[in-house]
């Protein structure tokens, strides 16, 4: 939300309108679209509708946003991916390699293809640690992509303090895509039953179980811990989806009786109808081909944001 209101105070500023008008305007283009697109999106078209451009304009990286075009910001590289080659459709040879950068508001990923900027990995210029100023780039999704007409240099700006943490967005369950992480307040609406698996009490990793005894791949033979997951749906008014939580995070759900199947019938019944503020990401089940949100952590709505929410709907 502070990130909308950030975009609905700079385009209030643009244009001389009122932020109320503004926002009816967001939440007009909003219906008009059935509520499919965020309201960050909305505010996109809507500065568009109005001539505002926030092309050339230096944002903080938690002001970027999928689709928009030339984008200059200033970021310090927390991660250099190594370089990775692959075939172009013309079967030459191409290059390609991420940065992680982050600022005091956020962190991305950064996907430079130009062979001019992967040259500055290459060569050691840029790496774990530089700050760099990134001009006329464009984001797909949630990645920051630099092409032959972006531009890539070292700054001699500072930033002390970085947000490495990972950034969940607000969105609906209708506007989630694959790998996206996100914050989604909805309601639980069925739940399975559990299931059960084994792993290496050091190193967390699966355990087979042959004979009786468990196995890890690492350590050899161990004791191993009994650990559960269980799927549930979500609805939040604009799609459901299947997501799963594991063992840590079960118990924010108040599902803690494993061992007693009473007590679990208990709290699977306790857990229809809650609504919460479920952090996750989105994922593609492999085994069924179908999208599935992995929950990381579930909260109790916050009463004060809740409000804030519905004051902006």
């Amino acid at each position: 939300m502070e990130n909308y209101d950030r975009i609905v105070e700079k385009i209030s500023k643009k244009s001389g309108l009122e932020k109320e008008e503004i926002e009816r305007r967001i939440e007009a283009k909003r219906a008009k679209l059935s509520g499919l697109i965020s309201r960050e999106g909305a505010a996109q078209v809507v500065a568009a509708e109005l001539g505002i451009s926030f092309d050339n304009e230096k944002l903080k990286l938690e002001e970027l946003l999928p689709g928009m075009r030339k984008v200059n910001t200033v970021g310090k590289v927390m991660n250099v991916s190594p370089v990775r080659t692959f075939k172009t459709k013309k079967g030459d040879d191409g290059k390609v390699v991420n940065l992680f950068i982050a600022d005091d508001t956020s962190n991305i990923k950064v996907v430079l293809w130009d062979t001019n900027h992967i040259s500055l990995v290459e060569n050691k210029k840029i790496g774990e640690g530089i700050v760099v100023e990134i001009a006329n780039g464009a984001m797909r999704e949630n990645e920051l992509h630099l092409g032959s007409f972006s531009e890539i240099k070292i700054t001699n700006e500072t930033i002390n303090e970085v947000n490495t943490g990972k950034v969940f967005r607000t969105k609906n369950i209708s506007e989630l895509k694959n790998s996206d992480n996100a914050r989604v307040r909805a309601f639980i609406v069925q739940s399975f039953e559990p299931r059960f698996f084994y792993v290496c009490p050091s190193c967390r990793k699966k355990a087979v179980q042959e004979n009786g005894n468990f196995t890890c791949a690492e350590h050899g033979k161990v004791a191993g811990e009994k650990r559960a997951l269980m799927n549930v749906i979500l609805d939040d008014g604009t799609e459901t989806i299947r997501a799963v939580a594991f063992h840590d995070n079960l118990k924010d759900l108040g599902i803690t009786e494993f061992e007693n199947p009473g007590e679990m019938i208990v709290q699977k019944e306790n857990m229809l109808g809650r609504e919460m503020a479920f952090y996750g990401i989105m994922r593609n089940n492999k085994m069924f081909n179908t999208p599935e949100f992995i929950i990381e952590r579930a909260e109790e709505i916050d009463a004060d944001l809740l409000i804030s929410e519905l004051e902006n709907n």
